[in-house]
C-alpha cells in the first residue's frame, strides 16, 4: 500500500512468459489513463562487448542472448556479417540453416502454444495444472518440441546455445545418415502438430482487434524463416498496399527510443507502433502457405490471407503459431528429403571494413543486427533490435484495450481480475523481456 488512492498488488512467480518484468496501470475516477510495461533486468551490455571483438564471434556470442531462441540471434548475426563481407551463403549450406531455423521453430512455439498460451484458455495458472484436465494436449506438445530440440541437437552441437554455426555455415554438416532419424521423428509428430492445430483453433477467443502496422519479413515464392526483405503491412491497409524497403535502411523507418520507466529500449516505425511475431507474418506471406495449410488457418478462424482479410486478434495468435510448427515440420522434412551432403560446411569469410545488415523471424518476430568492420574484422559498431522491444508499445496498446473494455461494463473491477487480464493480453504475444516476466508485479494507481 502506498497511499489512499494508489494501490499496489504484488503477483507470484509468472512462469508463462520468460524475463523479469512489472505493469503500471493508472487510474483516474474510473478511467484507465495509463499502461506502462516495464523491463527491469539490468542492462547487459550486449552491444557495447561485442565493439572490439573479431568479426567471427559475434554469432557465438549473441546466442547467449537467450536460450528459447539462440538460433535466431546466431543466424542473424551471421547474415549481417556476411552482408559486409561481401559473402552469400547458397545451396545446402544455406538449406541446412534454414533447417536448423525451423527446429527453434518447431521447439519455441511448441513450448508457448502449449505450456505458456493454452492454459489461459481453460482457466489454469500453468500447463501442471492444464494436465489434469488435457493430459495429452500436453504430452502431444512435448513430442513436438521434443523432435524441435532434437534437429537443433543435431545440426548445431547442441539443443541450448548451439555451438557449431559459425560464418559461412557450419563447422560440420550432417550425412544422410544422420538426418534418416530426425525425418522418421518427424513424420511421427507431424500428426501431432495437426492436431494441435485443430485443438487451439476450437479455443474461446475474446473480441480483439491489434490496432498497430504488422512488420515481417517476406521473400517472393516462401514463408520467410531466416531471410526475407522487411514488410509492413498498415493497420488500414491489405495486400494491395503492402510496403516494403531494403534491410539497409531498417535503422531509417525502426527508431528506438528510451523510456524512463524501462531499461529496455522502445521502438516505432516510421513514426507509428507497430507488430512483429506471428501475426504479422501470417498477415504478410500467409498466402505462400500450402493449400492444407490454408485450409485449417480459415477453419481457426484467421481468414484468408490471399485476399487479404486476416484477422489481427492478438488472442488468435495461438493458432497462427500452431501452423507455422506445422509448416517447419514439412519444410523440415522437404529439406532433409532434398539433402545432399555439400563439398564443403562453409564458405571462407575473409574481414573488410564495411557494414552489414541481417535479420531473421525469430519466433517472436523480426529480429535485426548491425555491424561494422574495421579493415582487420574488428568490430567497431554493433546494433540489435529484438522483436520484444518492438512490440513493447503494441503490448501496452492491447493492455489499455483490454482494461478499458472491462473498466466499461459491470461492476467494478478488482486488482486480480485486472491483474489476470493484463498478464493474457501480454501473453498473447509471446513477449522475451530477458533478450517477459518471471515476476510480474502490478501497481494499480487510482
Amino acid at each position: 500500500m502506498t497511499g489512499d488512492d494508489t494501490r499496489e498488488l504484488h503477483l507470484g512467480p509468472l512462469g508463462r512468459v520468460e524475463g523479469e518484468g512489472s505493469l503500471h496501470l493508472v487510474l483516474r475516477d474510473g478511467e484507465l489513463t495509463g499502461a506502462r510495461l516495464a523491463i527491469y533486468e539490468p542492462p547487459r551490455f550486449f552491444e557495447a562487448f561485442l565493439r572490439g571483438r573479431g568479426h567471427t564471434e559475434p554469432p557465438d556470442l549473441t546466442s547467449r542472448i537467450c536460450g528459447i531462441c539462440p538460433v535466431a540471434y546466431q543466424l542473424s548475426a551471421c547474415r549481417a556479417l556476411e552482408d559486409a563481407c561481401g559473402v552469400r551463403v547458397e545451396g545446402q549450406v544455406a538449406a541446412l540453416r534454414r533447417l536448423l531455423y525451423c527446429g527453434e521453430w518447431i521447439e519455441s512455439q511448441a513450448l508457448h502454444v502449449h505450456l505458456l498460451h493454452a492454459p489461459d484458455f481453460h482457466g489454469c495458472d500453468s500447463a501442471i495444472t492444464l494436465a489434469r484436465t488435457h493430459r495429452e494436449d500436453v504430452a502431444r506438445g512435448l513430442r513436438i518440441k521434443q523432435a524441435g530440440n532434437a534437429i537443433v541437437e543435431l545440426l548445431g552441437g547442441r539443443a541450448i546455445h548451439p555451438v557449431n554455426v559459425r560464418l559461412g555455415g557450419f563447422h560440420r554438416v550432417p550425412t544422410q545418415a544422420e538426418l534418416r532419424p530426425l525425418a522418421e521423428l518427424l513424420r511421427r509428430v507431424r500428426d501431432d502438430a495437426v492436431e494441435s492445430v485443430r485443438w487451439v483453433s476450437g479455443f474461446d477467443f475474446p473480441d480483439a482487434v491489434c490496432d498497430a502496422d504488422l512488420f515481417a519479413l517476406a521473400e517472393p515464392d516462401r514463408y520467410a524463416i531466416e531471410s526475407g526483405t522487411p514488410t509492413v503491412l498498415r493497420t488500414d491497409g491489405d495486400r494491395r498496399t503492402v510496403r516494403t524497403f531494403p534491410l539497409a535502411e531498417f535503422g531509417t523507418h525502426v527508431v528506438e527510443h528510451q523510456v524512463l520507466y524501462s531499461t529496455a529500449l522502445h521502438a516505432r516505425l516510421d513514426g507509428r507502433r507497430h507488430l512483429t511475431g506471428s501475426l504479422a507474418r501470417f498477415a504478410v506471406s500467409g498466402h505462400l502457405l500450402p493449400a492444407e495449410l490454408l485450409d485449417l488457418a480459415m477453419a481457426g478462424g484467421l481468414g484468408d490471407p490471399r485476399t487479404g482479410a486476416v484477422s489481427r486478434n492478438p488472442h488468435r495468435s495461438i493458432v497462427i503459431r500452431a501452423i507455422e510448427v506445422l509448416y517447419a515440420v514439412d519444410e523440415a522434412l522437404r529439406i532433409i528429403d532434398e539433402y545432399r551432403a555439400p563439398a564443403r560446411p562453409h564458405l571462407p569469410v575473409p574481414a573488410r571494413a564495411a557494414t552489414g545488415h541481417g535479420a531473421t523471424e525469430a519466433p517472436r518476430g523480426l529480429l535485426y543486427h548491425r555491424y561494422t568492420l574495421a579493415a582487420d574484422g574488428t568490430v567497431s559498431d554493433a546494433v540489435l533490435v529484438p522483436p520484444t522491444a518492438q512490440n513493447q508499445g503494441a503490448i501496452e496498446s492491447d493492455v489499455m484495450r483490454v482494461v478499458r473494455a472491462r473498466l466499461a461494463v459491470g461492476p467494478p473491477a478488482e486488482d486480480a481480475e485486472l491483474a489476470a487480464l493484463s498478464e493474457r493480453a501480454i501473453r498473447n504475444h509471446d513477449p522475451c523481456i530477458s533478450c517477459s516476466a518471471h515476476f510480474l508485479r502490478l501497481s494499480v494507481e487510482r
